[in-house]
């Protein structure tokens, strides 16, 4: 057992003694408990003006605070700022599947923006495969025939007759009736083939 008053002053050094007190610190050391954790118990507002206060204490390994924390004088009033106008989705981003889903916020003084980060849902199971059907009836040399065969009794473009660009005339004009006669035949010899 360790003794603060040994060895006395202007004793000779006796081994025995020495171990004796060397060995009493090393259990004093021995049994102070190791604090590992520790932990907030509590957080009061105080009332303005009062001194704040902390209170440690040590149990199994952890420690234990207390704060007791004066609330700030009211500051003045702010200006009321304006209300915002608007919501505004900024993204919204597929994650693969598994992953946590994520909203960010933020307001920049007339709108608010969101953002989203929305996982895919898993692959459902595989399908049952449907019945094979007969195979087409048209050959693509067939259909190409029939193609070019439509094409070569189909009527030509219209697109080089032009148009008349005139007016009527309010009474009988046999020039312009020509003039329509002309256009027509015009328009029946381009539709033919």
């Amino acid at each position: 057992m360790f003794d603060p008053a040994l060895p006395a002053n202007g004793s000779p050094l006796v081994s025995a003694e020495m171990r004796g007190q060397l060995n009493g610190l090393k259990d004093l050391i021995d049994a102070i408990q190791a604090i590992t954790t520790a932990q907030i118990d509590v957080v009061n507002t105080l009332p303005p003006g009062n001194p704040a206060a902390v209170t440690v204490s040590a149990s199994g390994g952890m420690l234990h605070f207390s704060f007791d924390i004066p609330q700030g004088i009211e500051g003045p009033q702010g200006i009321t700022g304006p209300p915002f106008a608007s919501a505004v989705v900024d993204s919204v981003t597929t994650l693969p599947p598994g992953n946590s889903a994520a909203v960010n916020v933020f307001f920049d003084g007339s709108s608010v923006h969101f953002t989203f980060a929305i996982p895919q849902g898993q692959d459902g199971p595989q399908g049952i495969q449907g019945y094979q059907g007969p195979p087409g009836e048209v050959t693509l040399s067939q259909l190409d025939n029939a193609i070019t065969g439509l094409l070569n009794v189909s009527s030509n473009s219209s697109n080089g007759v032009n148009t008349l660009n005139q007016p009527a005339d309010a009474n009988y004009n046999q020039a312009q009736m020509q003039d329509v006669l002309s256009k027509l035949d015009e328009l029946i010899s381009a539709l033919r083939r």
